[in-house]
């Protein structure tokens, strides 16, 4: 059945694609036995994307913004994947997922295929599987994934270990806005991009170029390889988006050049594996009968002030230990 299903993805069969990234997003464990074997399958078709995140505040127009670029590249005869995270909510675990219908055009292109998929509470505001997801869409054929995130500023670490390059959308705002920006999410950037630069507003646009420009000379750079560039853009008008495409690029080129992207994506590699034993770690912690047993009174103890959190984890640990 991977096999078939393998093949089908390879020829670029969209409804094939769909169908396997739903099962890497699956727990079940008979589905994650089976996204297993398929990605076994696949591995040796995938690494050869250009893998873009794309971050910022919510209302920055990430979603208007990637439309645009997307249909810039498939104009261009590239074929594109956007795996658009959604933010769950902590309550329900439900999530909007809307992408498709705030990038109606993209949508609708032959060339491009979009997956909403909920981030069920992943730091960083990416889903567990996106990686996984990535690799399903690059054995599809398409030789550019972007990375959608919630853009909540917590943890972006979590998609700069999964893409070549992180590009950090901002809205014109000039020095305020560059005080409540993360310096964290800053240092992570390889490109920013000031987007809504037109009309009234494109003065302002390059008032903050020239301040966050001024702000990530003063950071250490990521890579000795590039130097983070500020870029003007709008998606409304389209300038500016073909030069973000150029610096993508150019990115590409110079790591490629320093020997780092290959070097890059081994330790994503090894990140992505840590990740994944954590995960399995703690789902497997949680089902243990001697855990399960446990794990009310604990809880009872420690909300009740007597038990600190760090006892209560060795006594939960130590109950995982002996099973």
């Amino acid at each position: 059945m991977s096999s078939e299903l393998a093949a089908l993805i390879r020829s670029g069969d969209r409804r094939a694609l769909a169908q396997a990234i739903t099962l890497v997003e699956s727990t079940r464990e008979d589905h994650r036995l089976a996204a297993e074997t398929l990605l076994g399958e696949l591995l040796p078709h995938t690494g050869g994307s250009i893998r873009i995140g794309i971050s910022g505040t919510p209302g920055v127009g990430k979603s208007t913004f990637i439309e645009v670029f997307g249909k810039l590249l498939t104009e261009g005869g590239r074929r594109l994947a956007v795996l658009a995270v959604d933010p769950s909510s902590a309550r329900t675990g439900g999530s909007i997922l809307g992408d498709k219908t705030r990038m109606e055009q993209l949508a609708r292109d032959q060339r491009a295929f979009i997956r909403p998929s909920p981030s069920k509470g992943s730091l960083g505001g990416v889903a567990r599987h996106t990686r996984e997801a990535m690799l399903v869409c690059e054995a599809a054929g398409n030789d550019v994934v972007v990375v959608e995130t919630v853009g909540v500023g917590q943890s972006e670490t979590a998609v700069a270990d999964m893409v070549d390059v992180f590009v950090v959308l901002i809205a014109p705002g000039g020095g305020d806005e560059l005080q409540g920006m993360k310096r964290g999410v800053m240092e992570l950037a390889d490109i920013v991009v000031v987007n809504k630069a037109d009309g009234d507003l494109l003065h302002v646009a390059r008032l903050a170029q020239a301040d966050y420009t001024g702000a990530l000379h003063l950071m250490r750079p990521k890579s000795d390889a590039w130097t983070p560039e500020v870029l003007l853009a709008s998606a409304l008008t389209g300038d500016g988006i073909g030069d973000v495409w150029d610096a993508i690029l150019r990115h590409r080129a110079a790591l490629e050049d320093a020997g780092r992207l290959a070097e890059c994506r081994r330790r994503q590699a090894i990140a992505w594996m840590w990740s994944e034993v954590e995960e399995q770690l703690v789902g497997s912690l949680r089902e243990t009968p001697q855990v399960t047993r446990l794990l009310p009174d604990v809880e009872a103890d420690v909300q009740a002030g007597t038990c600190t959190p760090s006892y209560g984890a060795r006594r939960i640990l130590d109950a995982f230990a002996s099973r």
